[in-house]
């Protein structure tokens, strides 16, 4: 076995047990705390939460801030809508059965009060900085609220967070949205194929100029700041977001007929390990438990700490006003879009448990046996432009984690960096990669639940200030 051999064993071991039960338990649980001390709080102000949605969307405020609030939203939401919606509930139904769902929505309920504290903490505690753009996220509310709390310096939580969020942005964030991009397109135009590493020949010439493409779209964004993020987000979020619930819609209505069938086995594979039609095992509950929350997890990002690092440059009179789009923005992420791919999924006649297919090709057959070769172009579009938009999310995210821990001036050198990762992954892809980005993505989420659940009190307080 060579070195690189044992290295990637070593870190895909690492992987899974930071993603194993107890960070699952540890999401969950801070998500459900937040719940109860919040009096249920994403239940209460839901309605409140679309109001505040469809006014910002509208409304031009002038407040403190970079950029509306409304494109602090769509910034959150294109790093959040991403693959996971489209591969993450397809794998998570062949994995865990039709009962992985049902734990995804529950996932995503605690985790709306997660992301709601996350970004009323995020709000409160940003700064300025001295080339007057505002920075907040787990950094600055781990490093200023601790110390306003209980006077104790976490100001090394704080840069862990950020080493963590540096390293996952260029893995998850750019590396591996990149890939899936390229191979969207590689593998449904002309000859197709897939990209593993690279060589000479006509896949890697092809990879290779998308890639450029690619980096040179980039660039063109995020050499504009925040503010042309929030720009473009705030167009290219809500088109390929209500592309797909159209489509997905669609084959809804017309398999209607199956819609209870669909409902049925969510519902029922959820708490029972009933074997599938035709003789298949049935799946233990603890599978469906634990494949849902991990996807759920994947798929929204509430407690990792990403999202408030967006809504901290939104232009807001109150913390708790940015706070209940956080709500709405896990309501869209896994209320509405994932639930929409899983139901699509299982109400198409393919063999889900008896055959070969799996991630964004189930997905992609599901589609596209309703839907034919419109299916088809609507989840490669999708794929392409949920892959991009979480590319232009998280290179702020990694931005401002480089900018608090090397100042503002060098953060043009992350930039460069981020770029050349971008193109790197369009050309190649090796799993030790991902593994180490998606255990550092996971990583993130420690110093930011301990935050959570040490200043919670912080947010409690926020809420009775803004509601009296």
């Amino acid at each position: 076995m060579s070195v690189l051999e044992i290295i990637s064993d070593l870190v895909g071991t690492l992987d899974s047990i930071i993603w194993g039960p107890v960070m699952l338990v540890l999401l969950v649980g801070t998500g459900i705390y937040l719940t109860v001390i919040l009096r249920g709080i994403q239940f209460r102000r839901l309605i409140l939460s679309i109001k505040n949605l469809l006014e910002s969307a509208f409304k031009k405020e002038d407040l403190q801030g970079d950029i509306p609030s409304f494109q602090a939203l769509t910034t959150a939401l294109s790093a959040t809508v991403g693959t996971g919606n489209i591969a993450g509930v397809a794998t998570a139904i062949v994995m865990g059965g039709p009962g992985a769902l049902f734990w995804m929505w529950v996932t995503s309920i605690v985790g709306m009060a997660t992301k709601f504290s996350e970004v009323v903490l995020g709000v409160k505690y940003r700064e300025k900085n001295p080339d007057g753009e505002y920075s907040g996220g787990p950094m600055y509310y781990i490093q200023k609220g601790f110390k306003e709390r209980y006077n104790i310096d976490a100001k090394i939580l704080a840069v862990l967070f950020s080493v963590f969020g540096v390293i996952a942005s260029f893995g998850i964030g750019s590396m591996a949205q990149a890939n899936s991009v390229i191979l969207a397109i590689i593998s449904n135009v002309g000859k197709g194929g897939s990209i593993s590493v690279p060589v000479f020949g006509e896949i890697f010439i092809a990879s290779a100029i998308l890639g450029g493409v690619l980096v040179i779209l980039t660039a063109l964004v995020i050499f504009g700041g925040i503010k042309r993020i929030g720009e473009v987000t705030s167009y290219l979020v809500p088109f390929m977001s209500i592309m797909y619930i159209l489509a997905a819609l669609v084959i809804i209505l017309i398999h209607f007929d199956r819609i209870l069938y669909a409902f049925g086995s969510v519902i029922g594979y959820a708490f029972s390990p009933t074997a599938f039609t035709g003789g298949v095992a049935g799946f233990a509950v603890s599978r469906a438990i634990r494949f849902g929350i991990a996807r759920g997890v994947f798929s929204n990002e509430a407690g990792l700490g990403s999202a408030p690092i967006a809504h901290a440059a939104a232009k807001t009179p109150h913390p708790v006003r940015q706070g209940t789009l956080a709500i709405v923005e896990v309501f869209i992420d896994t209320i509405i879009l994932c639930s929409m791919t899983g139901f699509v999924i299982l109400e198409s006649n393919l063999d889900i448990w008896g055959g070969n297919l799996t991630s964004s090709a189930l997905t992609s057959a599901a589609f596209a046996q309703t839907l034919g070769i419109f299916g088809t172009i609507v989840i490669v579009l999708c794929s392409i432009l949920f892959g991009y938009s979480t590319i232009l999310g998280w290179s702020y995210y990694g931005e401002k984690c480089f900018e608090y821990l090397f100042g503002v001036k060098r953060k043009y050198l992350y930039k460069l960096v981020f770029l050349f990762t971008v193109f790197f992954g369009s050309i190649t892809y090796v799993d030790i990669v991902w593994n180490i980005s998606d255990m550092f993505n996971g990583l993130m989420a420690i110093p930011n639940l301990i935050a959570l659940v040490a200043l919670g009190g912080i947010v409690v307080d926020e809420v009775r200030k803004y509601f009296k």
